[in-house]
């Protein structure tokens, strides 16, 4: 195979996924100025791109390897270009709906599909590691390119203008591309079409085999709450930024990049960390930080200068602190994620990467729009100080997270046991 090409494409697609996945927070406060939507209102985005997320991944446990990798990604790609090219042409607020409901479904279809590529194309652990983190370092450029890219076609001028959907012409571009160079790249998938029937288990029924199981069940808590915390910041601290802080818009998405990069830069330090001290006294510590961050930098927002904020130079030191928070949030899902992963059996990742999805999707739809609702009838300080509840709920999931888990690892039998046979 021409592995190049095919890792290219792989990281065009997770660039591209990541720009529209993560664009949600700028949209969800461009829409409030082009269609007059109201904040809870505009919160159902969140719902359309994680509830689509959700539904596509039961069918991909079941019938991925029918379909075939290639397929599915050329799909998914095909759907995304669609729906680019719908918005500017259509340039109404369902239009916005529809679009965040097929970028959720195709990004089922392409996580999943990249992910088994990825074991097609490498020829050893080591070169599908490096493989991998090289992929998730692309989505996290991708996620701060977005906040640029965006802001490049906002009018500052005109916060009603709806210019700033011409950028979805860009994006059903890269789309183009990330299509014909797949299209161009064989892709030798006889190996798992050979296997496909066999290895099939049905994946919704295994699912549900497995999220009974109590360490399973206290770990979908655990990611549920956590994205409920990290979706409600990320996707309304943007509009956090412009109402409250009273940024200019193009300032407000840009100055939004930060939580990206102090989330990228968290990742990289906790890899060092966790070899050195136990994933529970990490995390715990992470989440009391995270709420001492809630509590040191909200009161900043209280009391600004009435000065005309221009740029980062002059902007209020409570937008620069408050996205530091990633830093701190940052280890806390790849670790919970590795701890479930390592105590089952081989065969039942598959599934068990299907129910982070699910449930992770679950998580940040219920935090935006509870974050929304709030932000509408409460004000925006009111909607972040909020997050201080699931942040003690978590410290609690996590304690009996890992009593859970340390019992598991101590039985021998766990892993037979829940291989369902």
């Amino acid at each position: 195979m021409n592995n190049w090409k095919i890792k290219l494409s792989i990281f065009i697609n997770y660039f591209l996924f990541a720009i529209l996945l993560n664009s949600v927070g700028t949209v969800i406060l461009q829409v409030q100025g082009t269609y007059g939507i109201t904040e809870s209102s505009a919160a159902v985005l969140e719902a359309f791109k994680d509830l689509s997320i959700a539904a596509m991944s039961f069918l991909v446990a079941s019938y991925i390897t029918r379909i075939g990798y290639k397929k599915s990604m050329l799909l998914a790609l095909i759907i995304v270009m669609i729906a680019c090219m719908g918005m500017p042409l259509v340039n109404q607020f369902w239009m916005t709906k529809l679009l965040f409901g097929a970028v959720g479904a195709s990004f089922a279809l392409i996580k999943v599909s990249v992910y088994a590529t990825i074991g097609l194309v490498v020829k050893d652990k080591t070169e599908h590691i490096s493989l991998m983190n090289f992929i998730e370092s692309f989505f996290m450029i991708g996620i701060l390119s977005s906040y640029f890219i965006f802001g490049a076609f906002i009018d500052d001028t005109n916060p009603q203008s709806p210019a700033w959907v011409n950028v979805y012409y860009l994006l059903a571009g890269l789309a183009v591309l990330a299509f014909l160079l797949l299209l161009t790249t064989p892709i030798d998938e006889s190996s798992i079409q050979k296997t496909a029937n066999e290895t099939d288990n049905g994946g919704f029924a295994e699912m549900l085999r497995l999220v009974i199981i109590p360490v399973v069940l206290m770990f979908v808590a655990s990611a549920f709450i956590y994205v409920l915390i990290e979706q409600s910041i990320m996707s309304w601290l943007p509009t956090f930024n412009s109402k409250v802080l009273h940024l200019p818009n193009t300032l407000s998405i840009q100055m939004a990049s930060i939580l990206a990069a102090s989330t990228a830069l968290g990742r990289f330090l906790a890899g060092i960390v966790l070899k050195k001290i136990k994933w529970l006294t990490v995390l715990v510590v992470c989440v009391v930080l995270a709420g001492g961050l809630v509590l040191l930098a909200l009161p900043l927002a209280q009391n600004l200068s009435p000065e005309p904020i221009t740029g980062w130079g002059n902007a209020p030191l409570v937008a620069f602190i408050f996205p530091m928070i990633g830093l701190v949030i940052a280890p806390i899902y790849p670790a919970i994620n590795s701890v479930i992963l390592s105590s089952l059996p081989t065969h039942q990742h598959g599934v068990m990467s299907g129910l982070i999805v699910i449930f992770s999707a679950l998580g940040g739809t219920t935090g935006s729009l509870i974050t929304g609702y709030i932000f509408e009838h409460y004000g925006g300080q009111s909607a972040f100080y909020f997050s201080l509840i699931p942040m003690a709920i978590l410290i609690i999931c996590l304690i009996f997270f890992h009593k859970l888990s340390v019992k598991n690892d101590k039985q021998p039998s766990f892993q037979n046991n829940v291989g369902g046979h």
